[in-house]
C-alpha cells in the first residue's frame, strides 16, 4: 500500500504558507508592543492617573463590594434566562405571522409588522419606564421587578428578534418551498421541517449579536427597583464615595459577554470556511 506523498509545488505553497503565518505573528507581537508603549506614555503616566486608579480602580473597594454586586448580578442572570426563553418563543411566533401567505391574513400580518416596528423604534429605557411604573398601576398590585424586567425586555427584543428570523426564512430559496410542496407537505411541515432549519441556520451568528446585547441592556432593570449589579454598584458607591463598584459591575457583565462573543465568532468562522471550501489556493 502506497502512501500519497505531496508534490514539490504543495510542499513549496506549504512552506510558503507557514512563512507567512509566522511573519504575521511576529507582526501581531510588534504592533501589541507598541500599542501597549503608547497606552503607557499617554495614560498611565499622566499626572492624574493616580487619582483615577484611587477613584475608579480601588481593590480594596472592589473587594469590599464584590459579595453585594455579586448577589445583584445572580438576579441578572435570572432574568436572562427567563427572557431568553420568552424572547425566543415570542419573535418565532411573530416572524411566522409576517410571513403567513395570502390576503386572509393581512390583519395578522399589519400586526405583527406594527409591533415591530413601534418597539424597534421606542428606547428600551422608555419601555422600562412605561411597563414598569405602568402595569403596577394600572392594577393596582405590586409585580416583582423579575416579572417586569423579563416583560420589558421581551417586548423589545422580540421586535429585534423575529425580524431576524424573518430575515433567514426569506434567505431560503423559494425552490426549497415548492420542492417540499411538491413532496406532499403542507405549509406547516414545510415551515418546521424545511424552511426553519436552514433559516436558523443562516441567523445564528446575528441571534448571538442580538444575545451579546441583551445580556447588557439586563443590567437595566435597576430603574425598576431591582437591587441587581448595576444597583448594589450605586449603593456602594454611596457608602464608599468611590467609583469602583461600578467597574466591579462592568467587569461582571464583560466577563458574561466574552463567551457569547467568542462563540459567535468561531461559528461565523465555520459558516465562512463552509462556504469557502475548495475557494481557497
Amino acid at each position: 500500500m502506497t502512501l500519497h506523498e505531496p508534490s514539490a509545488l504543495e510542499l513549496e505553497r506549504r512552506a510558503f504558507r507557514r512563512r507567512r503565518s509566522q511573519g504575521s505573528i511576529l507582526v501581531a507581537i510588534a504592533s501589541t508592543i507598541a500599542l501597549a508603549v503608547i497606552v503607557w506614555a499617554t495614560l498611565v503616566n499622566t499626572p492624574g492617573w493616580a487619582l483615577v486608579q484611587e477613584s475608579f480602580f480601588n481593590p480594596e473597594v472592589a473587594l469590599r463590594s464584590l459579595p453585594r454586586v455579586w448577589d445583584g448580578f445572580l438576579l441578572n442572570l435570572q432574568v436572562l434566562g427567563l427572557s431568553v426563553i420568552t424572547v425566543g418563543v415570542c419573535s418565532l411566533l411573530i416572524a411566522t405571522l409576517r410571513t403567513l401567505p395570502g390576503p386572509v391574513f393581512f390583519p395578522l400580518r399589519m400586526i405583527a409588522a406594527a409591533y415591530t416596528d413601534i418597539f424597534r423604534g421606542f428606547p428600551f429605557i422608555i419601555v422600562l419606564y412605561l411597563v414598569g411604573f405602568g402595569i403596577p398601576t394600572l392594577t393596582g398590585q405590586r409585580i416583582p421587578p423579575i416579572v417586569l424586567g423579563t416583560l420589558c425586555i421581551t417586548l423589545t427584543y422580540s421586535a429585534y428578534v423575529s425580524e431576524v428570523i424573518r430575515a433567514g426564512i426569506d434567505a431560503v430559496h423559494p425552490s426549497q418551498r415548492l420542492a417540499a410542496r411538491a413532496l406532499g407537505l403542507g405549509y406547516t411541515q414545510t415551515l418546521r421541517r424545511i424552511v426553519l432549519p436552514q433559516a436558523l441556520r443562516k441567523i445564528t451568528p446575528p441571534l448571538m449579536n442580538d444575545f451579546v446585547a441583551m445580556q447588557k441592556d439586563v443590567g437595566l432593570i435597576s430603574i425598576l427597583g431591582a437591587v441587581d449589579a448595576v444597583r448594589a454598584a450605586q449603593i456602594m458607591n454611596a457608602q464608599t464615595y468611590n467609583f469602583t463598584p461600578y467597574v466591579v459591575a462592568g467587569i461582571l457583565f464583560i466577563l458574561l459577554a466574552i463567551p457569547s462573543i467568542r462563540l459567535t465568532d468561531w461559528y461565523t468562522a465555520r459558516l465562512r470556511r463552509r462556504e469557502q471550501t475548495g475557494s481557497v489556493l
